[in-house]
């Protein structure tokens, strides 16, 4: 996995495309813009007989530079890094940084595709995959891409809970002045520590562990760790804020039948 870190220091886990899945998406796309390029040649064979030679090898020339270089390269601008082939085995293509490509990354890689997959029949794309650690090919490592796997499992949802030591406690406190802002950045924590690295998510856990003690009361027991202490308070607050729901509806409900009972004056 290659890992991106965003400004709030959370450290999010990117799937590079193993060699297989870039090798099936390169050869549909190899498949597809030679089929592309014999039904046209097809065509300009047929035009040949109305034209001279030179004329004949320019329009060669033309479909060749068009099916194997310019094609890929507005089809990957064009779709931010895909292709029929990408499609098929669920990648695209990214900056390393994460972000889309644009039209300079796909020049640079439509260029040197041209020289490392048509004119080394794959060789050196095959070569260069092999012994990186992203399974990049040259015109990768040129324009600073990558393939990136577009179907991952989807993550269960967290389920946060108090923490049986704490039950008590988080039933007497008063959370009720923990700021909307603070409580859903503690809840985005809480869903991320698992794909942060140990360091960042103890480091975050205490900053906002640290932001929450000015707006809890009373403090935690002696010896509750950061991450208990944000479990116990969330959990509480979305527990106190369904039965806050759950009541209301209940009362709705019987306004509602009380309504329905009052005879209709005219």
């Amino acid at each position: 996995m290659s890992s991106i870190i965003t400004g709030e220091a959370v450290v999010l886990e990117l799937r590079p495309a193993s060699f297989a899945a870039r090798a099936l998406g390169l050869l549909l796309d190899v498949l597809f813009n030679v089929v592309l390029l014999v039904v046209i040649l097809f065509g300009v064979t047929a035009a040949a007989q109305d034209i001279d030679e030179a004329a004949f090898r320019m329009l060669l020339l033309v479909s060749i530079v068009f099916c194997f270089v310019i094609l890929p390269v507005a089809v990957e601008t064009l779709t931010r890094g895909l292709s029929l082939g990408k499609l098929a085995a669920g990648l695209r293509v990214v900056r390393d940084d994460g972000g889309a490509i644009r039209f300079r990354h796909a020049v640079i890689r439509g260029l040197t595709g041209f020289l490392e997959i048509y004119l080394t029949l794959g060789g050196l794309a095959i070569a260069v995959a092999l012994f990186n650690g992203r399974s990049k090919r040259l015109g990768d490592i040129l324009a600073g891409t990558y393939a990136l796997r577009r179907r991952v499992p989807v993550e269960a949802a967290v389920r946060v809970d108090v923490p049986p030591h704490l039950r008590a406690w988080a039933a007497a406190a008063d959370i009720g002045r923990i700021p909307d802002a603070t409580a859903r950045q503690a809840a985005q924590f809480i869903r991320q520590a698992g794909r942060m690295s140990p360091r960042s998510a103890a480091g975050m856990a205490q900053a906002i562990a640290t932001e929450l003690s000015g707006q809890v009361a009373p403090p935690p027991p002696p010896g509750t760790t950061p991450e208990h202490y944000l479990a116990a308070v969330i959990a509480e607050r979305r527990n106190r804020e369904l039965a806050q729901l759950r009541q209301a509806r209940r009362r709705s409900t019987v306004t509602a039948e009380r309504l329905d009972r009052l005879p209709f004056s005219s």
